[in-house]
Order: C-alpha cells, then sequence, then structure tokens
C-alpha cells in the first residue's frame, strides 16, 4: 500500500508527521499546525508513518497509541531503533488515560502524551514548546561538566569534543542532572520534573532511560551516580577536586 501523507516535507520549516488512522482528527491537527506556520505529512497506518519517516525525517511526530496495523508503541520502538529517526522528538496521542498507558509509551522513548480529546490550540503551543527544546531556539548557553557539554541552542551533546547523539527526553534528563551537580534526585522527582507525570506505580522508566544515556555518554557514563534505594546525581568534579 502507498503510504498516504498530505504536504511536502521540505527543510524551510519545521515539519510534523501526524500518525493517525482518524481523518478527521487528523485533518483537523494538519489544520492548526499549518496555521501556526508548520509543515505537515500525514500518515494513517504505523507501516505507513515508518515508510514515510524513513523517506523524509520529520521534525517531530505526533503518534496516535491505537493504530490498524501496528500499536503506536511498536512504531515508536522502531523509530527509536533508526539511526535516522532515534533523536525525533515523539508526541504520543490516545484516547486512553490511564497512568500505566502513559508510563509504558515513555518507557519505549516517546518525549511527550497528549490525551484525547485534546485542544488543537494547546496541542500547537505543546509542539512548539518541544520543538524549542530540541533546538531551534536562538540561544547560545552552553552547561559543561567535566568532559560533557550541552548546547542548550542547538540542542547538541559532547563528550570531551565528540557529539553524541541523544533523544530529546535524554538531552532533557542529561541537562536535569547536570544543572544540579551532586543533588540527589530521587526516581519520583526525575519523573515529576523530565517526564512531567506523578506516579505511585514501581516502574522502571526513569532507569531504563538512564541506562540508554550512560551507554551514549561512553566514557562520562560514570558522571551518572546511582544512590541505590534512593535515585541518581550527577557527580561534581569540583567537590571531588576540593576533597583530594
Amino acid at each position: 500500500m502507498r503510504p498516504s501523507w498530505r504536504g511536502p516535507i521540505s527543510a524551510a520549516m519545521p515539519t510534523i508527521l501526524i500518525v493517525d488512522d482518524e481523518a478527521d482528527l487528523a485533518s483537523l491537527v494538519e489544520f492548526n499546525l499549518n496555521q501556526a506556520g508548520l509543515e505537515t505529512a500525514v500518515a494513517l497506518t504505523g507501516e505507513q508513518a515508518l515508510q514515510l519517516a524513513a523517506r523524509s525525517k520529520p521534525d517531530l511526530v505526533l503518534l496516535d497509541l491505537m493504530l490498524p496495523d501496528i500499536s503506536g508503541r511498536d512504531v515508536c520502538r522502531r523509530l527509536r531503533a533508526s539511526p535516522q529517526t532515534r533523536d525525533v522528538p515523539i508526541v504520543m496521542l490516545t484516547a486512553r488515560g490511564e497512568e500505566t498507558d502513559r508510563v509504558q509509551g515513555f518507557e519505549v522513548g516517546a518525549d511527550d502524551y497528549v490525551t484525547k480529546p485534546f485542544s488543537p490550540r494547546e496541542l500547537v503551543l505543546r509542539v512548539k514548546a518541544i520543538l524549542r527544546r530540541a533546538g531551534s531556539g536562538p540561544t547560545q548557553e552552553r552547561v559543561a561538566l567535566g568532559p560533557l557539554e550541552l548546547d542548550l541552542g542547538s540542542h547538541r551533546a559532547y563528550v570531551a569534543g565528540s557529539e553524541v547523539e541523544l533523544t530529546a527526553l535524554e538531552f532533557k534528563l542529561l541537562h536535569h542532572l547536570m544543572a544540579r551537580p551532586g543533588r540527589v534526585q530521587t526516581r519520583e522527582q526525575l519523573l515529576s520534573d523530565v517526564w512531567g507525570i506523578t506516579s505511585v506505580l514501581e516502574t522502571r522508566t526513569v532507569d531504563t532511560h538512564v541506562m540508554r544515556l550512560r551507554e551514549k555518554l561512553g566514557e562520562a557514563r560514570d558522571f551518572v551516580e546511582t544512590v541505590r534505594g534512593v535515585g541518581y546525581r550527577m557527580a561534581d568534579p569540583g567537590r571531588s577536586e576540593a576533597r583530594a
């Protein structure tokens, strides 16, 4: 089946890939994003979305959880597994508002979650905020800690001068930890501050993302320290030097 989409993907402005089998809703979302100056592409199935994303990398994916062929979570996993799309921000759309669904979405790599029905205006604002975090802002602010450096303006991360590719959520997690060197962050705090959810459920969301982040940081992986039974903290090189 040939992918179904509307609107060309160009490099002139950010392009949002809308993945939803409800054609009327997809059209409504597309109209509002276009009105906000964003380009769009529409896929009605998971396979169509994967084909289109592979053909032209979008700047953000709005991904429905319930699709007729592949679940949104599986689409998210496959996008994250591809070197071409692993750093593309993904926002899950679903009519199911249970917290377990949100947690599962985050565990497979989603950056944000919107529950249907939603306000199109609020969705546009959420999309623009995520795009700014992903590197479209003009700021040149940088955050450095030991061999780690973040360029917040271009949304780039470096280890000892070499760039490492992080997803939008991994970048946000690393920035959150680096901004608080030496301070312990509980899993509950990280879920609230980074993921924007409050959960009483036992979840490995934070642990899974920290593990992936450490793998990507290579020689700097040990800067993200585990505090057993509590959570995580970013090592403070300055405090270590002072003790020495």
